[in-house]
Parts: C-alpha cells; sequence; structure tokens
C-alpha cells in the first residue's frame, strides 16, 4: 500500500509500522496512490450492482462493497466492519423549496450505524491499523470521530482512546463513546491542540491515529461520493454540498470523483460546494480571499460543534478538489444553521447543526446568484438529529430569538377529562 506526498511527491509505504501520516522529508500530508491500470469500470459496475443485494459478507457494507477502489491489498480476514453506508437518499419537498433550487437531494449519513459519516473512513483506517497490528486506536474529536472510533474498537476488541475538548462539544457524542468503552480524556484546549498532542506522542506511545490526517480515514470516506453515484446510477447533480470543519469529507469527496471520473464511471465532474460556520471559517477566508495558505482561527466558535475547528488538517486536499471542481465556498451563521436544521428536522429527515450548514449554504448561494434555481443539488448530511439534543431544546423549547416562528415547535401542558377530552391550559 502506497501513499505520496501532497506537497512533494515523496512516495510512502504503508504495509509496516510505525504508521506515517506525513512525508518524512517536507512534512506534507499524505494521499493514498492506487494502480487503477487494469481496472475495468464496465465491469466493476456490474460487481457493484450484484453486492448490493448481499447480506452476509463484508460486500453488504456500502465502503467494502467498493473495497476494489478503496483498500484492495487488506485481506477479508482484517476486515472491521458494521455494515457502514447504505445510507438513504432522499428528495424531501420542503428542504427543495427552503433551499431554492429545482430538484435536491440529501444524502443521510446520519443514518450510519454511530449516526455520522465518520463510519465509513473509520471502518477502513481501523482494519489498516489492524492489519499493521496495532493495538491501540486514537483520535482527537468534537465528538462524531471519538464515537465511530470507539464503536469500531469495541466491534474489533481493540482499546480506544480520545481526546475531547472540555468545551463546545455535544454531551450525546461524549456520552456514546464513553458507552462504547473508550478511553475518553477531556482537556482544556481546542480540537487543534489535541492534533498536536498527537501528532508529537502518538508514535512513542504505540497509538494508530484515526483522524483525517491518516490517509485510510480519507479512502474509507470516498465510499460516500461511490454510493451517491451508485444510487443516481452514475449521474451525479449539478452541485454537491457539504459541511466543512476539519475538511475530511471534503478531501474524500475530491479523491473519490477524480477517481470515478478518471476510471470512466462518471462522465462529468458536479461542483462541489464547502459550507463552514460564520465561526469556525479559516477555510472560507482563505478561498474568498484568493490565498494559498491557511492562516488558522486561533478561537473557533459555532453552535454547530462538528465544525468548530480552527484549523483544519485537510485543507490543502480540500483546496485541490475545488480547484479540479470549480468549486466555491460560503460561511453561514449559527442562525441560518439552525433555521435549516430546523426544516430538515420538520421533513422527516432529521440532523445535526453540522449537517444543516450544507442546506444552509445551499440556499444562500442560490440567494446570491451563484448557483442557479433551475439546477440540482446533493446535500451531505453528516451527522444524526440525536447527536446533539441540546441544539433541539435550545432551538424550540428555550426561545431562541432567531428562531422562526413557524419552524419552532413547544410542549403543551394538558388536562386529561375522560368526558372533555384534552383541554389545553
Amino acid at each position: 500500500m502506497q501513499a505520496a506526498c501532497m506537497e512533494c511527491g515523496t512516495q510512502v509505504g504503508l504495509e509496516r509500522k510505525p504508521m506515517q501520516y506525513h512525508c518524512g522529508i517536507c512534512g506534507g500530508i499524505l494521499r493514498i496512490v492506487h494502480d487503477f491500470s487494469q481496472v475495468d469500470a464496465a465491469r466493476l459496475k456490474r460487481v457493484f450492482d450484484e453486492r448490493r443485494g448481499m447480506r452476509n459478507s463484508i460486500a453488504a457494507s456500502g465502503v467494502w462493497r467498493y473495497k476494489e477502489l478503496i483498500a484492495p491489498e487488506l485481506q477479508d480476514d482484517v476486515v472491521v466492519t458494521r455494515n457502514e453506508g447504505n445510507t438513504g437518499l432522499y428528495e424531501p419537498a420542503p428542504v427543495k423549496d427552503f433551499a431554492g433550487v429545482r430538484r435536491l437531494y440529501l444524502k443521510a449519513q446520519s443514518e450510519n450505524p454511530s449516526g455520522s459519516f465518520k463510519d465509513n473512513g473509520m471502518a477502513v483506517a481501523v482494519s489498516h491499523g489492524k492489519w499493521l497490528g496495532y493495538s491501540t486506536f486514537a483520535c482527537t474529536s468534537t465528538g462524531n470521530t471519538s464515537s465511530s472510533l470507539a464503536m469500531y474498537a469495541a466491534i474489533a476488541g481493540i482499546q480506544a482512546t480520545v481526546l475531547v475538548p472540555s468545551s463546545e462539544v455535544s454531551p450525546n457524542k461524549v456520552l456514546q463513546t464513553l458507552a462504547y468503552g473508550a478511553t475518553v480524556n477531556t482537556f482544556g484546549g481546542t480540537y487543534d491542540d489535541g492534533i498536536r498532542w498527537l501528532s508529537i506522542n502518538a508514535e512513542q506511545q504505540g497509538m494508530y491515529v484515526c483522524n483525517s490526517v491518516n490517509p485510510l480515514r480519507i479512502e474509507g470516506q470516498k465510499s460516500i461520493i461511490f454510493e451517491l453515484a451508485h444510487d443516481l446510477e452514475w449521474q451525479l447533480p449539478d452541485w454537491i454540498v457539504l459541511p466543512g470543519g476539519a475538511l475530511s469529507n471534503a478531501a474524500a469527496l475530491g479523491q473519490g470523483l477524480h477517481d470515478l471520473y478518471t476510471l470512466g464511471f462518471i462522465n462529468r465532474l458536479p461542483k462541489v460546494a464547502v459550507i463552514q460556520a460564520e465561526g469556525a471559517s479559516p477555510f472560507h477566508r482563505m478561498v474568498a480571499a484568493s490565498h494559498r495558505t491557511l492562516t488558522p482561527e486561533p478561537k473557533p466558535s459555532t453552535r454547530a460543534s462538528a465544525l468548530n475547528i480552527g484549523n483544519p488538517p485537510s485543507w490543502l486536499k480540500a483546496l485541490r478538489m475545488l480547484e479540479m471542481t470549480e468549486g466555491v465556498t460560503a460561511a453561514v451563521s449559527d442562525a441560518e444553521i439552525m433555521e435549516a436544521k430546523a426544516c430538515v428536522d420538520r421533513s422527516g429527515i432529521g440532523c445535526e447543526p453540522a449537517s444543516a450548514a450544507a442546506v444552509a449554504g445551499l440556499r444562500k448561494l442560490v440567494r446570491n446568484g451563484i448557483i442557479a434555481p433551475e439546477e440540482t443539488a446533493a446535500c451531505i448530511l453528516t451527522g444524526s438529529m440525536l447527536k446533539d439534543t441540546d441544539a433541539i431544546r435550545e432551538f424550540h423549547m428555550d426561545g431562541v430569538p432567531s428562531a422562526p416562528p413557524l419552524l419552532r415547535n413547544t410542549i403543551r401542558s394538558v388536562t386529561l377529562s375522560s368526558c372533555d377530552g384534552i383541554m389545553v391550559k
């Protein structure tokens, strides 16, 4: 298994310990390099179709179904899976009308077994670490990564150790991580501080790092775009819109689109829009200013906790993806995010605040004339609404000033009477 540096092109082998996450020459981030010279796209399309009906093999997974394009070197006996992927694709009319486009798909990665898109990448990262012989797996997280790692570690019977900032993190995600049995360490700092600590200490402590600095995480997350394209019979919409925190999903989307287009699975590239929260938008600010180097946000702050990242590790990969797809970025306020979330929730699908940033961003880009109303789009919903129930309570019950009255719902106090029925107080 080979990787290459994004900066200088140095080749790095990933077949043995210690796992390498950065180039030993220039410190650049790595990407997996595949030899697809023998790939027959037409044959693989038939194989992928056949695997969709399988239930008692690793092909039942929406990740491992596409193993030839993700990690063909891994033997089946090291694969860790919980039938991740296989998430729904929906076209709710209320959300389409809210966003203002002709046709809108929602790809609900929130339906993954741990409740977020992180499962697509984590299945591959943990399998690779197991292949290398690691017994301790680690990450720093605002919540979704830690709960996903904890789940796969429990399935594989290995130890997970996670670092979680002590503030601006959803308690639901931390509780989920605890329930799966991981060792949870909170610290007084940001996600970026945790990443720095792991980069210095992980190798010495024998830990396999499962954050997006790990190129195998990105490979697994490619399956999201593979499955979306497969769902749509290999005809993607005009735009794909997704939220951007650590930017691992944007990086994976770009690699997946590159692979599908190069191999002939799709005949054109959609444009991509990466949406950040205004309080944590270093990538958007860099792109808007036409800069080539990211300036970190030292104190990121947003209600969408999964986006609360000031120094996204995968920014360079995300930038290359935008250039390849002629894509754009946008930043939306917390109020816009919560309004979009309420709309998605009321459509019967639901999502966490970070996911709703994609819908809010799509609406903003349509209103600003960047995306035309007659175009089609797909939004990636990255996390379940139950990942952050505090956000639901704040919006509907605590009287958040920005909550639109038509979307706010409240609990009513009633009196039950056998004669008079329900009488509202």
